[in-house]
């Protein structure tokens, strides 16, 4: 999995497979997820992403938070 940020649009990217988008779709509060041809996700997109606190702009790190 890759992580990216944009600071200039504010979208936070989680890449889950290296394969290109066939459909995304856009769920409420501003998530986009898209699919592979074979219905797999592909990417998360968090549009606003400072705004909600999910990356603090000019922090090289993301926390990643596991569950036990």
């Amino acid at each position: 999995m890759k992580i990216k940020y944009d600071p200039e649009a504010d979208i936070l990217v989680l890449v889950l497979r290296d394969s290109f988008p066939a459909d995304a779709v856009e769920e409420p509060g501003g998530v986009i997820v898209s699919y592979a041809d074979d219905g797999i996700p592909v990417s998360v997109e968090f549009l606003k992403a400072s705004e909600k606190e999910l990356i603090i702009p000019g922090q090289a790190s993301v926390p990643i938070l596991t569950t036990p």
